[in-house]
């Protein structure tokens, strides 16, 4: 068991990734600028005001002194304490877009080399949450604030320790909201805020190299099968890779806005008004060039200027696929990349 690890740095400086060339197996690899050279002083996180109280969907988190034992659950919250310096005792095994079968994500790894720590140990969560490994963790605070928990998941969880749960709905929680919600559940609002801050600025930087992206339509499609072509399933606007898009200057289409309900991360229609997907300039899915072919040989798909352009981002199980969903350590890894193929298909939707 891995308990909580701290580390003191001189000061606040530029949190964020550089790259560092490739290995064998195509992995891009990762060094760490300041954030991962040292952690964020913690000295504003001690002056937190005990008890503190969290309200969020589910509940409301009551802590009665600072936490000093965290775990997470779910996707990704993990990386919010690792950014800050903060070594859970406890996180969810990466179950897609692992390519080494360690069960951390690219970055996650290189995090735990910068903070010399081993991995703690890794929750199986294919089948749900595994109360009994976090119990035996034995935490002080449960990080969820962007989780599909269920009612009954959040009432079992709470009897080990306070959870702090998503704001909203299931699965709708913006990276800064996750930032906030978990750095909050650590007492380390502030520094959740500079980490923020931080990655806007490197947004910001990006997406100003790639003027092309401002006001184009992107939908992000989840399930687009031209065999099997009953409906086509999309992310809203509550979904982080979406609010992904807007960050870099895209908009959504008035498909998408108009067939997701309030709150929900996905949404779909009926493949018969395929038509209304023609003020998408550029679409983004999951899967490789055969499925891209596939589209555009099928006579329904092939009617979709976003596909009759190639203005199509495939994506795949890798990391840069799974950084598209983005997250507070994985932003940084993905930003030019992702960046690129997203300019690359705006250009041809002109």
């Amino acid at each position: 068991m891995y308990a909580l690890k701290r580390l003191k740095a001189p000061g606040f400086k530029r949190l964020g990734f550089k790259r560092l060339g490739r290995n064998r197996l195509g992995l891009k690899r990762l060094g760490l600028t300041a954030l991962a050279a040292a952690a964020l002083p913690l000295s504003p996180a001690s002056a937190t005001d005990y008890p503190l109280s969290i309200d969020h969907a589910l509940g409301t988190a009551v802590l009665k002194q600072a936490p000093e034992r965290i775990a997470t659950v779910a996707w990704a919250n993990h990386e919010v304490p690792l950014a800050l310096g903060v070594v859970p005792v406890g996180f969810a095994a990466a179950n897609f877009g692992d390519e080494n079968g360690s069960g951390l994500l690219p970055w996650v790894e290189a995090r735990l080399q910068a903070l010399d720590a081993p991995a703690p140990t890794l929750y199986d969560e294919g089948d749900g949450i595994d109360f009994e490994a976090v119990a035996a963790s034995r935490p002080d605070v449960i990080l969820a604030g962007y989780s599909g928990l269920s009612q009954s998941d959040y009432d079992t969880l709470s009897q080990i320790a306070p959870v702090v749960g998503y704001r909203e709905g299931p699965w709708a929680t913006s990276w800064r909201d996750m930032i906030r919600l978990n750095s909050a559940g650590m007492g380390m609002a502030k520094e959740g805020d500079a980490l923020i801050a931080e990655l806007e600025a490197q947004i910001r930087e990006t997406a100003a190299r790639y003027p092309v992206l401002d006001g184009k339509t992107a939908m992000f499609v989840t399930h687009l099968d031209p065999n099997h072509l009953g409906r086509i399933a999309f992310y809203s606007d509550n979904d982080a890779r979406v609010q992904f898009f807007h960050d870099l200057g895209l908009a959504s289409p008035q498909v998408v806005l108009d067939n997701a309900a309030e709150g929900q991360f996905s949404g779909s229609i009926s493949a018969e008004l395929i038509d209304e997907l023609n003020d998408v300039d550029i679409l983004v899915t999951y899967g490789g060039e055969s499925l891209l072919d596939e589209l555009k040989a099928n006579p329904l798909t092939s009617r979709l200027p976003a596909v009759a352009n190639g203005a199509v981002v495939m994506l795949d199980d890798s990391p840069l696929g799974t950084a598209a969903n983005p997250t507070p350590m994985s932003i940084a890894w993905v930003l030019d990349e992702y960046a690129r193929l997203l300019a690359d298909a705006a250009r041809k939707a002109e």
